[in-house]
């Protein structure tokens, strides 16, 4: 008993939205939302009542073992209660599509995009977890763990289990990230360096080489998704929510396409040596420290939070209404 994980997956669903935090007196939202993908992918976003940054990790199971990429922005578990979900999840995908046997034997690696903490905080809660596997963070854990050989041009391979992944070294937002390709779904997992939001820049030649693997990956793969992990974009072209606001209720699709991919790749070398905010419709690119931007995103979210209080909507609506 056991998937196979050559036949073509079907098309996965994305939900209509996901949590995105709540206005006071709204009744709260979940501390972890789960969305199954498909079958045998599972998308988990950390609430915004939490964590302002409201990271996407990702469950990927197949029949040997599951990949958890990211843990996280909060060690908690009252208030993320990661290590519970992930057992639940694991639980109730062993039990359907494996013997028992197999089951018994099942693994988990965690792996991460990125070091960053709002990807790792979770950490605490699965080391330590029987039969799992937690990923160091740096450079050369990560080469260690996958067996990079020439870090970080060289591809190298997760194998779950009939389910096989691309893992691909994709430096410039931080030394040791990473992208994960699943040719089962057809999504390709891009981390904080491509996503509907800030994309932050520490190494813009590093980076602009990252993207030119990472769309040299996608050459002759059905791609379906680029997924990163945090949405930061709103609904309309080019505006993003400010740093730290903790309600997104327009906030733009998880999903980026290739075409989007190919304009991050093309605006990572027409600005590698141009410090500054760059602004497009779907991406903002953050070319080095950007203090003056930095300043101009608190500011921002003072007036957010103020627009937002109950009775400035109230005016703002009094005066539409001509009241």
């Amino acid at each position: 008993m056991s998937v196979d994980f050559t036949v073509p997956a079907a098309d996965g669903e994305l939900p209509p939205s996901w949590i995105h935090g709540t206005r006071r007196g709204q009744p709260a939202e979940p501390l972890l939302q789960v969305h199954w993908y498909d079958p045998h992918t599972v998308i988990l976003r950390q609430s915004k009542s939490v964590t302002y940054e409201a990271p996407f990790l990702y469950l990927l199971l197949g029949n040997e073992r599951a990949l958890l990429v990211d843990t996280g922005a909060t060690s908690d578990p009252g208030r993320f209660p990661l290590r519970e979900t992930v057992d639940s999840l694991i639980r109730e995908w062993t039990e359907r599509w494996l013997s028992a046997e197999a089951a018994a034997r099942y693994r988990l690696v965690v792996a991460h995009s990125h070091a960053h903490g709002d990807h790792v905080a979770g950490d605490p809660q699965l080391v330590g977890r029987p039969g799992t596997v937690v990923v160091g963070h740096s450079v050369r854990e990560v080469t260690d763990f996958f067996g990079f050989a020439d870090w970080p041009r060289d591809p190298r391979f997760l194998d779950l289990g009939g389910r096989v992944l691309d893992v691909l070294a994709i430096p410039g937002h931080h030394r040791a990230h990473l992208a994960f390709y699943d040719d089962c779904t057809g999504l390709l997992l891009t981390g904080d360096s491509v996503y509907p939001g800030r994309l932050y820049v520490r190494d813009p030649t590093q980076f602009a080489a990252s993207l030119d693997r990472l769309v040299a990956l996608t050459e002759g793969r059905a791609v379906r998704h680029v997924l990163g992990c945090h949405i930061e974009m709103s609904n309309r072209p080019g505006r993003d929510y400010p740093t730290g606001t903790t309600y997104q209720p327009d906030e733009a699709p998880l999903a980026m396409s290739l075409e989007q991919l190919a304009q991050v790749q093309a605006a990572a070398h027409r600005f590698i040596d141009q410090p500054g905010v760059h602004r497009f419709e779907s991406f903002h690119l953050w070319v080095g420290p950007c203090r003056r931007a930095m300043l101009a995103q608190a500011g921002r979210l003072v007036w957010w939070r103020l627009r937002t209080l109950p009775i400035l909507r109230r005016w703002r609506s009094m005066s539409a209404t001509g009241e």
